[in-house]
């Protein structure tokens, strides 16, 4: 977590800032590389989605900065036996509309976010059901004990029974830029309201002055203007311009020259974001073999010979400019679960990947198509391009498909039916606990499983253990098997993990006081305060 203040200014412009504080409302405007993918808070499972939807949306408990959890709509929380929670919510909180919040909300809630297609599912997988006991009281019963419920509460939102079914909006709909009702309009309990969205342009909220906390807040925006801005020299020059006061990613090659810019802070600190690539292990035919009737990647060799053929420290050194960590893991250290050993990458050996692929039947390789975004993650294109000649080194004919963030996850996901042999994806576990990995990439046999689990990996050891993970809380049993299930999928090349990327924030210090730098690489409204 990182903070700055500003020096003091001459009295002069003190008095000149406040005649323009008369005139001028407050309005922070923050860019990042791709628009939010809805506004639907039951789906979209996405970073920058999510810190929208968490200042739009309340959720029984807030995660501040430093991971730490704290009371949101609900105020007190006991467990009454081992499968069963009480939570006494919060009284006088009323959604955007005015409709007054009580404990139905909360059951209506879990019932739209448990359906099958809704991506935030597995923030209540291993909920079996929430009764309301009063209008203020309600018991969340879990399928087994359950070490981590708390940890995922912070993204399970809440919605408005009253609106959503005035609207007939309890169904959620599938893929990025959807036109359903849910998707395109918003009403919380959050600390903002949204205005307006007007999709890969600008998404406009100000502050809800009805909110519970609104006496205490310490921001002090008038109004919010999100931009999505995909081009990185046309983002950087927004800031230098002061068009926008922050931005995210900062491109890396323009981290030296914006340190040295009056009036602009580079912040920097490390992400729980691991990058990966996955493969296809679900078809029998690869896509890009028709009438083969082959898909090399069940092969382990095959998925061996390119774990192999990947130069991690070339890519972190000439690519992420020495900004990222080469890894062997799918969790990030400072998630709860992360092993220093299996941290260690593939050894890289591009004679022992021919060897590999001509011990499986491939001495000359065959053709594979890389889908990758271009404006997702820290030059999320450049590392895949980077990927291809050193594929082809080996004999595979890799053809990149690199597009926008929207259409990506719409084609590797769940709305194209996972349509992709061979793709980029990132992930931080939204509960900061490695059985969110296992859950949502590297596991099917379940309630949410699997949801971005885009090459359908499975094991039959990984998916019991993911069960038994659920429901132990004993804290050292459970990094054993966490620890199993770990080193099981990186024996396999259940997927190819790159490096966890760095965070690079430019904020414009002559109109921001603080803001404060969360680990997963958003922003949270609350945090930020203007001159």
């Amino acid at each position: 977590m990182n903070r700055f203040g500003l020096a003091v200014v001459t009295a002069a412009m003190l008095a000149l800032s406040s005649v323009a504080a008369v005139a001028q409302e407050r309005v922070f405007r923050f860019a990042t590389t791709g628009d939010i993918l809805g506004l639907d808070p039951h789906m979209h499972n996405h970073g920058t989605t999510n810190a929208v939807k968490g200042v739009i949306y309340g959720a029984l408990l807030h995660r501040k900065p430093d991971l730490s959890l704290h009371p949101d709509l609900a105020v007190s929380w006991e467990t009454l036996d081992d499968v069963t929670w009480e939570f006494r919510l919060r009284e006088g909180v009323v959604f955007h509309d005015g409709t007054p919040f009580t404990a139905s909300d909360v059951v209506y809630s879990f019932r739209r976010t448990s359906q099958p297609g809704a991506e935030m599912s597995a923030t209540v997988a291993s909920i079996e059901d929430v009764i309301a006991i009063d209008d203020y009281t309600v018991h969340i019963i879990t399928r087994g004990p359950d070490p981590i419920l708390l940890l995922n509460l912070p993204l399970f939102f809440i919605v408005s029974e009253q609106f959503m079914e005035a609207n007939d909006s309890f169904q959620v709909s599938a893929g990025a830029g959807a036109t359903n009702f849910a998707n395109l309009n918003a009403n919380g309990t959050g600390p903002y309201r949204l205005v307006e969205w007007v999709q890969d342009n600008r998404l406009v909220m100000v502050p809800n002055e009805d909110w519970w906390g609104h006496a205490d807040r310490t921001d002090n925006i008038d109004r919010a203007i999100f931009m999505p801005i995909g081009n990185d020299a046309t983002r950087v020059a927004a800031l230098l311009s002061g068009e926008i006061d922050m931005m995210y990613p900062v491109p890396l090659q323009d981290v030296p020259r914006l340190e040295q810019t009056p009036n602009v802070e580079v912040m920097q600190g490390p992400e729980l974001r691991t990058i990966f690539l996955g493969f296809d292990q679900h078809r029998d035919e690869l896509m890009d073999m028709p009438g083969s009737g082959v898909n090399p990647f069940k092969d382990l060799r095959v998925r061996q010979a390119f774990a192999h053929a990947l130069d991690l420290n070339a890519i972190q050194r000439v690519v992420m400019r020495g900004a990222s960590t080469p890894t062997g893991s799918m969790i990030a250290p400072g998630i709860l679960g992360f092993d220093e050993d299996i941290h260690v990458p593939y050894e890289f050996n591009p004679e022992r990947s021919r060897e590999l692929l001509a011990e499986a039947g491939f001495p000359d390789g065959f053709p594979v198509t890389l889908d990758c975004p271009n404006d997702r993650y820290v030059n999320d294109e450049a590392i895949c391009t980077a990927v291809v000649p050193m594929l082809r080194r080996i004999g595979i004919d890799v053809t990149l498909n690199a597009q926008t963030l929207s259409l990506h996850f719409n084609k590797i996901g769940p709305t194209e039916n996972y349509n992709t042999s061979f793709f980029m994806l990132g992930w931080t576990p939204g509960s900061y606990d490695a059985l969110n990995v296992l859950q949502n990439l590297i596991t099917l046999d379940g309630p949410a499983q699997g949801t971005w689990n885009s090459g359908r990996y499975t094991h039959p050891r990984i998916e019991e253990l993911h069960d038994i993970i659920a429901v132990t809380v004993d804290p050292e049993e459970r990094m054993e098997l966490l620890r199993e299930a770990q080193q099981i999928h990186k024996d396999d090349v259940g997927h190819l993990p790159l490096h966890q990327q760095a965070l690079a924030w430019g904020v414009r210090t002559d109109r921001v006081v603080e803001i404060i730098q969360r680990p997963f690489n958003d922003v949270d409204l609350r945090y930020v305060t203007l001159r």
